[in-house]
């Protein structure tokens, strides 16, 4: 198995877990779970340009992509959306007070999920075509 193979295969466990999570109304770790399915497999695709890259931010990842690929206009503002959930559903610090779990919907987890299946397709398709 290729590293890109490891990327995907890592990024479809995280979404995995961000369904089980949304089941489960753990919104707050469901919205960092599909937040990392989407890094992990644009870091798959970039593997499979032979770029590897460090930091955890959806919106960078994507622009690194963008210069080998045409990235359709809907992913920019999803990888924005969820770069929202990589720090503060995670840590209690991030709010004034409460937990993070006092913070998240069901909605935005499903959201997230959403948006999150998108980038992972986007990242299957162009690495099933060779890109």
């Amino acid at each position: 198995m290729s590293r890109v193979e490891d990327w995907l295969k890592e990024a479809k466990e995280d979404l995995k877990s961000a369904k089980i999570l949304l089941k489960g109304g753990q919104y707050h770790h469901a919205c960092f779970h599909a937040q990392q399915a989407a890094e992990k497999a644009l870091k798959a695709l970039l593997r499979s340009f032979h770029k590897a890259r460090i930091g955890h931010s959806v919106l960078d990842l994507l622009r690194e992509v963008s210069k080998d690929l045409e990235v359709p206009e809907q992913l920019w503002d999803m990888a924005r959306i969820l770069d929202q959930y990589y720090i503060p559903p995670r840590y209690p610090n991030a709010f004034s007070e409460g937990a993070p779990s006092d913070y998240y919907t069901r909605r935005q987890a499903e959201e997230a999920i959403k948006y999150s299946e998108a980038v992972v397709s986007f990242v299957e398709e162009h690495i099933k075509k060779g890109s």
